[in-house]
């Protein structure tokens, strides 16, 4: 069963950093691209950043120019940097995989709370 396992997320100051980490477990088929959502109450969760498996990557425009996501293929191991945190960064990051059958797959979530 595949798994995917979100950590590094905190409580930080506006201006500070956190990096993200995502490992997949259990895949056993190729993994592709990788994504990062977040999601805050009483909104859909939406696309932050997403990476292929040759390490093209693709950013909203909220967070260009202050995240950056990378990947270890050899560690089914996706990362998140995020510098520069604003308080509307608060919220849930999740990392997604689809599988062959083009299911989406999540993680649990890991909280990121920026305070002013």
């Amino acid at each position: 069963q595949v798994q995917l396992v979100e950590s590094g997320g905190d409580l930080v100051q506006a201006g500070g950093s956190l990096r993200l980490s995502c490992v997949i477990f259990g895949s056993g088929f190729t993994i592709n691209d990788i994504s990062w959502y977040r999601q805050t109450p009483g909104k859909q969760r939406e696309l932050v950043a997403a990476i292929t498996r040759g390490g093209r990557v693709n950013y909203a425009d909220f967070v260009k120019d202050r995240f950056a996501i990378s990947r270890d293929n050899a560690k089914n191991t996706a990362f998140l940097q995020m510098n520069s945190l604003k308080p509307e960064d608060t919220a849930v990051y999740y990392c997604n995989i689809q599988d062959p059958w083009t299911r989406d797959l999540w993680g649990q979530g890991t909280q990121v709370t920026v305070s002013s």
